[in-house]
């Protein structure tokens, strides 16, 4: 069902722009699905109050929906984040390879090419590259490298097939760079649509919240459905935190009995 809701509301979601998307930075999105289903329950009793002070019922009639469609993007998030770290595991486990096979085609060349210091230069400077796109960069520079220089390479027996593994290698190596990275294209996207998500149901629950606690400012028996409880728990275990530690809430000194 939440794919027939993720669909229904994909172009409005994709279409809020970059400067209003919110992010669940306060609270886990499960928690906060689960409050909007709960808070979707608690108002109906209270249409007529929340109605006549101006809220648009339509908003609540479509909480469902862009809570499905939230439901369905923090899936496919969590897909795009779990194939990132499968990809991150077999990088890592592969670029000790990628690194040995670099650092032995630095050593050949060196020998073969000792006497052209501008070639020397070149692979010196391919040695010296650390980082992981670095020695992706530097098998395909090596293997270009190698292929403009063949007859001096012929002159100490080298193994040509070492080229074709190294342009192999940074092929293979390369594409599952990207893939693990956390700026991988898909990850971006997939992160990108739930916070929006997450924004157009935030934007739904607030209107309600805010109404409900317009209308039942002086009922607390009603009030507290209009709130979020998982926050209500956050800032009470803050304030006994505060309480235990000696410290006044919201100010962060210590409080100092001073004897008269």
């Amino acid at each position: 069902m939440s794919i027939e809701e993720y669909n229904m509301k994909l172009e409005v979601i994709t279409a809020i722009p970059d400067d209003q998307i919110k992010t669940p930075s306060q609270i886990p999105v499960e928690i906060y699905i689960q409050e909007a289903e709960h808070l979707l329950a608690w108002c109906q009793v209270d249409k007529e109050e929340l109605t006549i002070t101006g809220l648009d019922w339509k908003i609540v009639e479509d909480l469902p929906i862009r809570r499905g469609a939230l439901i369905e993007a923090e899936s496919n998030w969590n897909q795009a984040r779990f194939s990132r770290a499968e990809a991150e595991n077999i990088w890592k486990s592969e670029t000790s390879g990628g690194y040995y096979l670099r650092n032995e085609l630095v050593h050949h060349f060196r020998y073969a090419f000792r006497d052209d210091s501008s070639l020397i230069l070149k692979v010196n400077d391919i040695s010296k590259r650390n980082t992981h796109s670095g020695m992706i960069q530097g098998l395909r520079d090596l293997y270009e490298l190698g292929i403009k220089n063949r007859d001096l390479l012929k002159k100490i027996g080298f193994d040509f097939t070492m080229l074709g593994q190294a342009a192999k290698k940074a092929e293979e190596i390369g594409a599952k760079y990207e893939s693990s990275s956390w700026y991988s294209e898909d990850y971006l996207e997939a992160k990108k649509i739930r916070n929006q998500a997450y924004t157009h149901l935030k934007e739904g629950v607030d209107m309600v919240y805010d109404c409900g606690k317009y209308v039942f400012c002086k009922n607390s028996a009603r009030l507290k459905g209009y709130r979020s409880n998982h926050l209500r728990k956050k800032r009470l275990r803050k304030t006994r935190q505060n309480t235990v530690t000696g410290t006044e809430p919201g100010t962060g000194f210590e409080m100092v009995q001073i004897d008269s």
